[in-house]
Formats: C-alpha cells, sequence, structure tokens
C-alpha cells in the first residue's frame, strides 16, 4: 500500500496570521490534532501547528494564545510525503524523526498521513512487508538461476537477473537492519565462480 491509498483527503488548513486561539478552535471543532498551514504564495513551503506545538510553546509558558500567531510556533518547512511512498517507508520516516503525520504532497497538497491512518487503515497485518519481500527474493532468485541456466553464467543477463535479487536482499536487510551471512549471489558463485566475472562492469 501507499501514502495515497490511506491518507485522510479532506485536509484542514489555517493561515499563518491566524492566532493560536484560533487554529485550537477549529481543532476542536473538526477533531483534529494538527493542522497544515497554508501557503503564501507558489514557491512557499506548507507549515503545521500540532496539538503538541500548542501545548509545548504557548499553554506551558502562560502565553495568551488570542495573541501569538501560527506562524510562530508552527514548524516550516515540514516534512512531507510522496503518494507514491510506500507506507511502511512512511512509518519509518515518522519513527526516525519522532513525528506523528505530515501532510502528503505531489506538486499541490493532496491530504495528510498520520500514525493512526498507518495502524488502521493499512495492510501491514494481512501483508508484512517482510513476508512479501522474502517471497519476491526467492522468486527472483529462481528465476536467476534459470536464466543462467539458458544464457550462460557469464553473459550480461545472468548478471542483470542477480542484480535485481542483490538490490532486492539489500532492501530485506535494511528492513531488518542486519545485513545477510550470505547473499543467493555469492552462493551461486561458490557453484559457480565464473558467474563473478560477468558482474565486474565497467566505471
Amino acid at each position: 500500500m501507499k501514502a495515497q491509498d490511506i491518507m485522510t483527503k479532506d485536509v484542514v488548513t489555517i493561515k499563518g496570521s491566524a492566532t493560536v486561539a484560533e487554529a485550537t478552535k477549529l481543532m476542536k471543532e473538526k477533531g483534529l490534532r494538527a493542522l497544515i498551514v497554508q501557503r503564501r504564495h507558489e514557491e512557499d513551503a506548507y507549515g503545521i501547528i500540532t496539538e503538541a506545538d500548542i501545548v509545548y510553546e504557548v499553554a506551558a509558558y502562560g502565553k495568551n494564545p488570542k495573541k501569538v500567531r501560527v506562524y510562530e510556533v508552527m514548524n516550516k518547512p515540514c516534512i512531507v510525503i510522496n503518494p507514491d511512498l510506500g507506507v511502511e517507508y512512511v512509518a519509518r520516516l515518522f519513527g526516525q524523526l519522532g513525528i506523528h503525520r505530515a501532510p502528503v504532497i505531489k506538486e499541490k497538497l493532496l491530504g495528510i498521513i498520520s500514525i493512526s491512518d498507518i495502524l488502521h487503515k493499512s495492510d501491514f497485518i494481512e501483508k508484512p512487508k517482510s513476508v512479501l519481500l522474502e517471497e519476491e527474493i526467492i522468486k527472483a532468485r529462481d528465476n536467476a538461476r534459470a536464466i543462467c541456466a539458458e544464457k550462460g553464467v557469464t553473459s550480461p543477463e545472468c548478471a542483470t537477473a542477480w542484480d535485481i535479487v542483490e538490490e532486492l536482499q539489500a532492501e530485506a536487510a535494511h528492513q531488518r537492519a542486519k545485513k545477510p551471512e550470505k547473499t543467493h549471489f555469492e552462493e551461486f558463485c561458490e557453484e559457480y565462480p565464473d558467474a563473478l566475472e560477468a558482474r565486474m562492469y565497467d566505471d
């Protein structure tokens, strides 16, 4: 699944010049935890103001929310998500940056995605990425062996097929944060040492 599949499309925005009191009222009315701050012009960046920003920056210091402006406490530019980004990458990005939501943008504002969307709308329970990736790796490995048997272990086709396998294994290793002891290509080279020559690419 991609970000665009689970994002909330009905995005509520607010001007940076609005007061924090107005932002808080809008959040309460719409049942939201964040608002996207509108751009002032086409080349401007989007911002975001969250309930945490209001609590930590305004309430915590006893400031008057009717006098503090959104632009004073918002995050801008904010982290934005490409609609084509896989949900697992969105989740990983959120975890690395310690954020809970971000606008989904591709040329224009398309929606907003949050950790709640990932938890309640995605298929990570039914279709965990690691399981699907392992299945892809096995298919790619078998395909590479078949191509090498047909075209020869030193053929460019054989080398290209193993490139695909190794890219998939690298992705799986990145997800697990652990490199495999031996890649499928390394195992193949133990059987066919000549295969290594075909992957010695010119710079």
